[in-house]
Protein backbone atom coordinates (compact mmCIF):
# COMPACT_ATOMS: atom_id res chain seq x y z
CA UNK A 1 0.00 0.00 0.00
CA UNK A 2 2.62 2.27 0.95
CA UNK A 3 4.73 1.78 -2.47
CA UNK A 4 1.37 2.56 -4.16
CA UNK A 5 0.92 6.09 -2.35
CA UNK A 6 4.96 6.87 -3.31
CA UNK A 7 4.70 6.06 -6.91
CA UNK A 8 1.40 8.34 -7.13
CA UNK A 9 3.02 11.18 -5.73
CA UNK A 10 6.16 10.22 -7.29
CA UNK A 11 3.65 10.37 -10.83
CA UNK A 12 2.13 13.92 -9.50
CA UNK A 13 5.37 15.13 -8.64
CA UNK A 14 6.77 14.61 -12.09
CA UNK A 15 3.72 15.86 -14.05
CA UNK A 16 3.63 18.77 -12.12
CA UNK A 17 7.09 19.80 -12.75
CA UNK A 18 6.79 19.40 -15.97
CA UNK A 19 3.89 20.85 -16.80
CA UNK A 20 5.08 23.82 -15.31
CA UNK A 21 8.75 23.28 -17.45
CA UNK A 22 6.52 23.38 -20.54
CA UNK A 23 4.16 26.71 -19.21
CA UNK A 24 7.52 28.33 -18.50
CA UNK A 25 9.22 28.02 -22.16
CA UNK A 26 7.90 31.10 -23.23
CA UNK A 27 10.21 33.17 -20.50
CA UNK A 28 13.36 31.38 -22.18
CA UNK A 29 12.77 33.35 -25.46
CA UNK A 30 15.24 34.42 -27.40
CA UNK A 31 13.35 36.97 -29.66
CA UNK A 32 11.63 39.90 -28.15
CA UNK A 33 7.93 40.70 -28.16
CA UNK A 34 5.77 43.47 -29.75
CA UNK A 35 5.87 46.42 -27.54
CA UNK A 36 8.61 44.92 -25.15
CA UNK A 37 11.33 48.09 -24.47
CA UNK A 38 13.46 46.96 -21.49
CA UNK A 39 15.35 49.66 -19.76
CA UNK A 40 19.58 49.75 -19.15
CA UNK A 41 20.46 46.71 -16.36
CA UNK A 42 21.44 46.98 -13.24
CA UNK A 43 24.80 47.12 -11.74
CA UNK A 44 25.74 44.66 -9.28
CA UNK A 45 26.11 46.98 -6.71
CA UNK A 46 22.51 48.61 -7.31
CA UNK A 47 21.18 45.08 -7.22
CA UNK A 48 22.58 44.51 -3.96
CA UNK A 49 21.83 47.91 -2.59
CA UNK A 50 18.19 47.03 -4.16
CA UNK A 51 17.54 43.54 -3.12
CA UNK A 52 19.37 43.54 -0.06
CA UNK A 53 20.21 46.24 1.73
CA UNK A 54 17.02 48.11 1.30
CA UNK A 55 15.08 45.25 2.92
CA UNK A 56 17.42 45.00 5.61
CA UNK A 57 16.82 48.43 6.42
CA UNK A 58 13.02 48.48 6.00
CA UNK A 59 13.36 45.73 8.75
CA UNK A 60 15.88 47.88 11.17
CA UNK A 61 13.13 51.24 10.97
CA UNK A 62 9.88 49.20 11.25
CA UNK A 63 11.65 47.17 14.48
CA UNK A 64 13.35 50.03 16.00
CA UNK A 65 9.77 52.03 15.61
CA UNK A 66 7.89 49.29 17.39
CA UNK A 67 10.79 49.20 20.50
CA UNK A 68 10.81 52.81 20.96
CA UNK A 69 6.96 53.35 20.50
CA UNK A 70 5.67 50.40 22.41
CA UNK A 71 3.52 51.26 25.65
CA UNK A 72 2.66 47.63 27.21
CA UNK A 73 2.59 47.67 30.92
CA UNK A 74 6.12 46.05 32.63
CA UNK A 75 3.72 43.82 34.40
CA UNK A 76 2.85 42.04 31.20
CA UNK A 77 6.54 41.51 29.93
CA UNK A 78 7.72 38.22 30.28
CA UNK A 79 11.19 39.14 31.90
CA UNK A 80 13.19 37.55 34.64
CA UNK A 81 12.09 39.90 37.04
CA UNK A 82 8.50 39.61 37.10
CA UNK A 83 8.44 35.55 37.03
CA UNK A 84 6.83 33.77 39.53
CA UNK A 85 7.89 30.35 39.97
CA UNK A 86 5.97 29.20 42.99
CA UNK A 87 2.27 30.98 44.18
CA UNK A 88 2.40 32.64 47.58
CA UNK A 89 0.71 30.41 50.16
CA UNK A 90 -2.61 31.14 51.70
CA UNK A 91 -2.68 30.18 55.42
CA UNK A 92 -5.60 30.54 57.74
CA UNK A 93 -4.09 31.96 60.06
CA UNK A 94 -2.09 34.95 57.89
CA UNK A 95 -5.72 35.72 56.50
CA UNK A 96 -6.96 36.12 60.43
CA UNK A 97 -4.40 38.49 61.78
Amino acid sequence: MDKKNALRAGALAAGTTLMMLLMSSPALALTRDDGDDPGPGLSVIETLGLFVVAPLALFVVIAGLVMVLDRSHEAHRVTTRNIKTRPKAKTEAGSKA
